[in-house]
């Protein structure tokens, strides 16, 4: 199969083994054969997505240039972590960083403890919950996240959390 894809496929795609086979002489073979990573089952979701985010940093670097999204007054700058309200840069954390983009690309939805655990602290499943909360509380100071400003930053009970924009 690899050898299909090398030959008639594009040399910038990039290949990931994910098989059950662990040992040493099987990886080997594995990447050898043209492989650019190799995992073993079973696998863990949140390194999946690490690993093939990095392959495709790797496969395709132009097109990955620094992403600006902007919401309104907010610019995110994703390559950089870089944040700024109204042209003001925001002082902030990777991980607040990481937090206020994950609300403001769910604007209106509600979003599970759970989930965000999972989106921004992958690998570091067993934090305390008050370390969420204590990001949270920070991201809605540091993003002015109040009614005032047209943005509201609430809990959703027994839930996790939800940015909702305010008309008016």
């Amino acid at each position: 199969m690899l050898r299909w894809v090398r030959d008639k496929l594009p040399k910038t795609i990039p290949v990931l083994f994910i098989t059950s086979r662990s040992g040493e002489d099987d990886i080997v073979e594995g990447l050898a054969a043209g492989a650019d990573d190799y995992m073993i089952k079973p696998i863990r979701r949140s390194e999946l997505v690490a690993r093939v985010q990095a392959l495709l940093r790797r496969a395709y670097p132009i097109q990955n240039s620094s992403e600006q999204i902007v919401f309104n007054d907010y610019l995110f700058e994703t390559r950089s972590g870089r944040l700024t309200l109204a042209g003001k840069p925001i002082e902030i954390t990777q991980k607040e960083f990481d937090l206020a983009l994950l609300f403001f690309r769910n604007l209106g939805r509600p979003l599970s403890r759970a989930y965000i655990l999972e989106a921004v602290w992958s690998r570091d499943v067993d934090i305390p919950s008050r370390t969420m909360d204590t990001h949270v509380s920070r991201v809605r100071s540091k993003l002015q996240l109040r009614p005032e400003n047209g943005y509201r930053l609430a809990p959703v009970y027994s839930y996790g959390y939800r940015l909702e924009q305010l008309t008016g």
